[in-house]
């Protein structure tokens, strides 16, 4: 919602005033399409020959994300303390055997089927399965901090992999300027090539051209450079739930006591997911 009313306040506040300051709005809307072909197609263009299609198909939803916002919301992050709770307080007292089932078919699991959402996003279930594999195979052998090792590595590959479209998204951002300028000096070109025509029809002509320089500035710094920023709000947000579960399993395998663990993570999550104290104590007495 907010990145559409920041696009109008934008398109309202540059065109506003231009009209106020007594800009004429023909040679702008006579030479923008063209400009904009020429800016956009150029920046499309460039960014299909850098991607792939499973990179291009991603950018686009690295866009779609600065409208639709963060996949998680508070209560969302406090299903995860609850869900690895009970993960880890199952396998703690009652031993491998029982967790096991759980995380080598969660769509069965009665644990795992309590939180649908959480289900949806197989990068948290096999982040919490695959460790706690290794967790059961190890027989108590394991050493926690091989195991954050493990846990940080995964959670930084699937990292890089989501911020790959946003950097795409950027770098669009960070041509579009030298694009407008390609367009400009298009114009120019087009322009000395009439330079026998009277001064007001070069003065169109050269006020046309100018057109490409001013596209490419706002649609890289009004708009597509926001857009990415938002986008990599977006991603850095969504991401913390995986650090959620990493901080219940490594601090409950160096043997902390489970309000000690639950604390830790909660504590670690930004404030506006953040849930509150007793609702994770309260949720947790309750199960």
């Amino acid at each position: 919602m907010f990145a559409g009313i920041g696009s109008i306040v934008v398109l309202v506040m540059v065109f506003g005033g231009f009209l106020i300051a007594g800009g004429k709005m023909d040679v702008l809307m006579h030479a923008l399409p063209l400009e904009m072909m020429i800016i956009g197609g150029a920046a499309l263009g460039a960014t299909i020959v850098g991607n792939n299609g499973r990179e291009l198909k991603a950018l686009g939803s690295a866009f779609v994300k600065s409208f639709t916002g963060p996949r998680y919301v508070r209560q969302d992050f406090l299903d995860t303390i609850f869900l690895v709770s009970k993960l880890m307080k199952m396998l703690r007292t009652e031993g491998p055997v029982a967790v096991e089932p759980h995380i080598e078919e969660p769509e069965t699991s009665s644990i795992f089927l309590e939180y649908p959402k959480l289900m949806k996003d197989q990068v948290l279930v096999h982040l919490i399965c695959d460790t706690l594999r290794l967790v059961v195979v190890s027989s108590g052998t394991l050493n926690p901090h091989a195991m954050e090792e493990v846990m940080d590595n995964a959670i930084k590959t699937h990292h890089h992999a989501v911020m790959r479209p946003v950097n795409s998204l950027q770098n669009m951002a960070d041509a579009l300027p030298a694009l407008g300028i390609v367009a400009a000096v298009l114009g120019v070109i087009k322009t000395m090539s009439s330079i026998d025509e009277p001064p007001s029809v070069l003065g169109g002509m050269i006020g046309s051209a100018l057109v490409g320089t001013f596209l490419g500035v706002l649609l890289s710094y009004g708009f597509v450079g926001p857009f990415a920023n938002r986008a990599r709000q977006v991603v850095e947000s969504d991401a913390a739930i995986y650090d959620v579960v990493k901080q219940i399993i490594i601090a409950s395998l160096h043997g902390h006591p489970l309000p000690l663990v639950i604390e830790a993570a909660r504590s670690g999550i930004a404030h506006v997911n953040q849930p509150a104290f007793a609702d994770v104590f309260d949720g947790m007495r309750g199960r």
